[in-house]
């Protein structure tokens, strides 16, 4: 069996979840990683980060968005609403906050000493929620699903732009 990996570097907007279709990157990787039998998995490494299989969908929002990604943030927001005041989720703690603040890079997460910045419970639930990867079946060299079938990473962290990384793991033969 043969295991091959690639790395991707992908950017957060902030302000909104940010959606990012990866299926090219995805069939790049498949195609580089000389496998024509086995399996593809998609695997974020942050906890407010998700990986999904869903249709692709032609209609856009005024910032990109695909409808679908815009009906399943507003249905995820029904049930887990964004955080937007301290006492509206138990995380972030008073615990959490100071070891955040003990860090050589607190800057980095608490801008200025801005507590509002770890606001993002809402967003570590949503994540749980979708789940942090997805494995897609390798047939004949190529990802093995329907015509609209895609695979999307996404960052739920609304807080600021960030720089995200995944990673692709093809095996098989």
């Amino acid at each position: 069996m043969s295991v091959f990996k690639k790395k991707l570097t992908l950017t957060s907007h902030g302000g909104t979840p940010t959606f990012i279709n990866i299926t090219a990157e995805l069939r790049a990787a498949i195609e580089e990683s000389g496998i024509a039998e086995g399996i593809a998995t998609v695997i974020s490494p942050h906890t407010t980060c998700g990986v999904f299989f869903e249709e692709f969908v032609h209609d856009v929002d005024e910032t990109g968005t695909e409808f679908l990604q815009n009906d399943l943030n507003a249905v995820l927001e029904k049930i887990i609403p964004n955080q937007t005041c301290w006492n509206q989720y138990q995380y972030p703690g008073e615990e959490h906050y100071r070891a955040v603040e003990s860090w050589p890079d607190a800057e980095a997460y608490l801008p200025n000493g801005d507590r509002t910045a770890l606001w993002n419970c809402d967003a570590h639930l949503k994540a749980t929620l979708i789940g942090s990867s997805e494995t897609f079946e390798v047939a004949d060299g190529k990802l093995a699903v329907g015509t609209t079938g895609y695979c999307y990473f996404v960052d739920f962290d609304r807080t600021r732009s960030r720089t995200r990384k995944c990673t692709i793991v093809v095996m098989g033969e």
